[in-house]
């Protein structure tokens, strides 16, 4: 069974220390939602475990919003963040 990606944002910004990435929505993304996020040397998936906006901890982020997302490896500018369904 092959799993389809849905686009649903790019990575802006990467805070290695805190291993946070930066992400300007172009769909909703939920946490508990599984992404992958792929790029030229990018490429994993993991479920969203957490999610910012302005500081504040949030369950839902819309179109047009920009999150700060806890990432389980290091994500590039540029890279492409995929909704993963089965």
């Amino acid at each position: 069974m092959s799993k389809t990606l849905e686009k649903v944002g790019i990575v802006n910004h990467f805070f290695s220390k805190i291993s946070v990435a930066v992400v300007e929505l172009t769909a909703s993304l939920k946490v508990g939602e599984t992404i992958a996020i792929k790029g030229m040397t990018t490429n994993f998936e993991q479920t969203v475990d957490s999610m910012q906006i302005e500081h504040e901890t949030v369950n839902e982020a819309k179109k047009g919003d920009s999150i700060g997302l806890k990432v389980r490896d290091r994500v590039r500018e540029g890279d492409i963040v995929y909704r993963v369904k089965d």
